[in-house]
């Protein structure tokens, strides 16, 4: 039966809204300002915006940034700690090693529990799960009791190996429910199923970290929506690009890190496989951040830890990598006289000066403003009256004065430091990978996405910049595309040699069990499921792994494990640039996705346009290029009056009412088919 479909996505600075209607295919979109202390009243009201019976929604898919915020923000909950007799700092203590080697003042992030409410109690199991020593229930209460005489509002439980038994672990979560229920209780084994004490007990920790406010958030916009009409499912978007129910999101909010980012990169996997490019490098120009992930062969890369503000995180993520540049970044300069872009942001409130809500910093977007490439007539649909007057005053006032610089060049300093800010983090997934940039296309989405596509093509000497139909709602688009997913890793470290093809597939349907009722859990039909296997391999001797994806049952038909050890040698060649084929290997992790997939929304194809795009073409404005010398009277094109097969060159200006793309002198802008705008540079081949 037909549905509609709501994806939220919200940001740092906006909310965004993509309504699909499957019956009608029509898409309708909104963006709200993002106001954190407000979050689920700024929902509602976008919801009310977009003109549909909240009771005739089937699903609400959410893309959420309380976790993250939370975290780097650190302004989670007090909480406790219970693990093994003898663990009680490895919070404190880490890996004892110097992440920053060449940073002298370098000093590691304190932990979020404080040692006074870390405890321990006697218990052990060996590596294999097997109770060295059992659980002491007595010293368990009398440490439960003591952390309800100091208020926590949540408790997290670490025990040493309980990846591989978790009844320790159950068991004290049953005795804090009976002595202390008002807590929040998580265990490591709910989250993570590898070893790695420190990062397992890091994970824990954070998870149990958020979990109030995500409760209270979750709660809050669930009550306020039933009590709207709406009589559907709520699910958020996991940082695997997944979807998880919201109950299942209590438990585990850890599990939606990168919930917002993720929604853009399946939205990107979507887009390349529609218009046939496989390879991408998708960027995600918000207001706050810029998010950029690598896309090669139709798949993003993930990882199986991730970092976020120097604390590690155990679970599967897609590799997102972010840094604060967006068109919120405030541009300052620091106490040396050096001229500074982010990464603090205006938000939403005050936001850019150029929105007249009381900001006095100046921006990324104030210095887009001032170069002439916004039209202030036209922003967010003419939503905002912009301040001009005000953007230009603070650009004076606070860079321009200072530095000695004309307003143009210090407004264009501005955007070019933003630039600098957002080519170094795609340097981090490509270069210092071994990967070539140029072998790729830049995709450029979110509120800025438009802005900074062409001249980050042209600074990178990537041949090619697509800007999809309303790239400012994209992310959200591509929550649309998400599927129900959920992800099962058992540590159990074995010689190849001593397992046999059989061994392995029997130890994958056990982890296919665990997934296939977690889904059940969550109410969904699993006659229709896939699965993606994958192994943790390395050699003999060696301390870390490099993902395998499994052969087929049929692929090894007629071979043995050699097969599988012949893929780990080719992708430890391409990782590492060498391989020691014959040399003994081991399998450390067992991975498994349990995944339902869901019915992917698809751009349209629009009408034929006139060819040079004319019947667009809006007038004219100045606008500073730097390239051609200062101002040039650049033309202005309007997005939704373009058609398939259109092209001009540069300088020039597209505008629709969620944002502007520019294009530079020296390149070329074609639409296609479905409306993309495709960016290249003049005698690129």
């Amino acid at each position: 039966m037909p549905e509609k479909r709501l994806a939220v996505d919200v940001g740092g600075t906006f909310i965004d809204f993509v309504l699909l209607d499957e019956d009608t295919g029509k898409v309708t979109l909104d963006k709200q300002p993002s106001l954190k202390d407000q979050l689920t009243e700024c929902m509602i009201e976008g919801i009310d915006s977009l003109d549909v019976d909240i009771g005739d929604l089937a699903m609400i898919m959410h893309g959420s940034t309380v976790v993250i915020n939370t975290i780097l923000q650190e302004v989670g909950s007090n909480i406790g700690l219970i693990t093994t007799q003898g663990f009680r700092d490895v919070l404190q203590l880490g890996r004892g090693n110097r992440p920053e080697v060449y940073n002298l003042l370098y000093k590691p992030p304190q932990s979020i529990i404080p040692r006074y409410l870390r405890f321990e109690v006697p218990e052990r199991l060996d590596y294999k799960g097997e109770v060295l020593t059992p659980l002491d229930e007595s010293a368990t209460r009398e440490v439960i009791e003591q952390l309800k005489a100091r208020g926590v509002e949540g408790i997290g439980v670490c025990f040493l190996h309980a990846y591989a038994n978790a009844d320790h672990e159950q068991m004290v979560r049953k005795i804090a429910e009976e002595i202390y229920p008002e807590a929040y209780v998580s265990i490591s084994s709910d989250i993570t199923g590898e070893f790695r004490e420190f990062e397992r007990t890091s994970t824990v920790a954070l998870n149990t970290y958020v979990m109030p406010q995500v409760a209270e958030y979750l709660s809050d916009l669930e009550n306020r929506l039933t009590a709207l009409g709406f009589k559907g499912a709520l699910n958020i978007i996991q940082s695997t690009g997944g979807l998880a129910s919201s109950e299942d999101v209590r438990k585990t909010p850890i599990r939606t890190l990168e919930s917002g980012p993720a929604g853009g990169v399946i939205g990107a996997v979507g887009l390349g496989d529609q218009i046939g490019e496989s390879n991408l490098i998708a960027t995600d120009v918000g207001g706050t951040s810029f998010d950029v992930a690598l896309i090669m062969e139709g798949r993003p890369f993930e990882k199986s830890e991730t970092y976020v503000n120097g604390r590690p995180v155990l679970q599967a993520t897609i590799d997102i990598t972010s840094v604060g540049a967006g068109g919120g970044s405030i541009a300052w300069i620091d106490d040396s006289g050096a001229f500074r872009v982010g990464p603090l942001s205006a938000e939403a409130d005050p936001g850019p000066v150029c929105f007249g809500k009381g900001g006095t910093e100046p921006t990324v977007t104030d210095a887009h403003l001032v170069l002439g490439r916004i039209n202030p007539e036209n922003f967010l649909g003419n939503r905002i009256d912009m301040d001009v007057a005000g953007a230009k005053k603070a650009i004076q006032d606070k860079i321009a004065g200072p530095l000695g610089l004309s307003l143009e060049d210090a407004a264009y300093g501005i955007t070019h430091l933003a630039d600098i800010n957002m080519i170094h983090a795609i340097r981090r997934v490509t270069i210092e990978r071994g990967h070539d940039p140029r072998d790729f296309t830049l995709l450029g989405y979110g509120g800025g996405g438009g802005l900074f596509a062409s001249s980050l093509a042209k600074e990178l000497e990537i041949g090619k910049a697509i800007v999809p139909p309303n790239p400012a709602v994209f992310s959200a688009w591509g929550i649309l595309s998400a599927d129900f997913r959920e992800d099962v890793t058992r540590t159990s470290v074995s010689a190849v040699a001593d397992l046999s093809v059989e061994q392995i597939f029997a130890q994958f349907n056990q982890l296919a069990e665990v997934g296939l009722d977690r889904l059940a859990k969550s109410g969904l039909l699993t006659d229709q499921v896939r699965f993606i296997r994958t192994v943790d391999m390395r050699y003999d001797g060696q301390e870390h792994a490099v993902k395998v994806p499994l052969p087929s049952e049929d692929d090894f038909k007629g071979q043995d494990l050699s097969l599988l050890e012949r893929r780990f040698d080719e992708l430890h060649q391409k990782t590492y640039a060498y391989a020691t084929p014959g040399h003994p290997t081991e399998i450390v992790n067992f991975r498994l996705s349990a995944i339902i997939d869901s019915k992917k929304p698809i751009l349209p194809e629009i009408l034929a346009g006139t060819g040079d795009g004319s019947a667009a073409l809006q007038g004219k404005r100045s606008v500073y290029f730097k390239e051609s010398g200062g101002e040039v009277e650049c033309p202005i094109y309007k997005r939704e009056a373009l058609g398939a097969g259109d092209e001009f060159s540069g300088p020039a200006i597209i505008e629709e009412w969620n944002t502007t793309t520019v294009v530079y002198p020296g390149q070329n802008v074609a639409v296609d088919t479905y409306g993309n705008l495709i960016i290249t540079q003049e005698g690129a081949s």
